[in-house]
């Protein structure tokens, strides 16, 4: 990317791609219903960010409870949702920075650091979640966190790589926009 300058059409667009990608992972957390799930059979747990089910076997139906009558489910949701909506801005703002012909590397830079902010949130909903959902509420069977659990985990990480592009970008400056003459490294005999 750096070799050929943002300018190059295949390499302008990647950050905001990956942004959009852990826009959508973001999503799939949010919703999804397997942040926690029995592992074994008669499945008689699952969980998501909001609710927690049980059933009494296998063929029973199922009860929920909403976790937002928890403290913690409250101030975890939260926290989650504060980092998801903090990429959803940060996904919008390198649209407008990598849309406009002249690049504001400030702005850029700027963004990465909005992405540590949005990386801290998350992690500190995808802690205090498991941390206190196993502790206060009784879990039945051999559970697991799972694949919607996960996806934060990855919106998180990508949050925090992505952080580290917008905030380095900026230092590369002049080969980006083809400012540096080449060297040769051919000598004459």
């Amino acid at each position: 990317m750096v070799k050929y300058g943002l300018d190059y059409t295949r390499c302008r667009w990647i950050l905001p791609l990956l942004l959009g990608i852990g826009v959508i992972f973001g999503i799939i957390a949010l919703a999804g219903r397997g942040w926690l799930e029995s592992q074994t059979l008669p499945y008689v747990q699952q969980a998501s960010l909001w609710q927690n089910c049980k059933r009494p076997d296998q063929g029973g139906e199922w009860s929920c409870e909403s976790l937002m009558g928890y403290a913690w489910g409250r101030a975890a949701a939260a926290t989650y949702l504060v980092g998801f909506l903090l990429l959803v801005i940060c996904f919008a703002l390198a649209i407008i920075a990598f849309a406009i012909d002249t690049l504001r590397f400030n702005f850029i830079r700027g963004i990465g650091g909005l992405l540590f902010v949005a990386a801290v949130f998350s992690i500190m909903g995808l802690v205090i979640y498991p941390v206190k959902f196993s502790s206060e509420i009784e879990m039945t069977g051999i559970n697991m966190f799972s694949w919607a659990y996960g996806f934060g985990w990855t919106t998180a990480i990508m949050e925090i790589c992505l952080g580290f592009f917008f905030c380095c970008l900026p230092n590369y400056e002049d080969q980006i926009l083809g400012n540096v003459k080449p060297t040769y490294f051919y000598s004459s005999p």
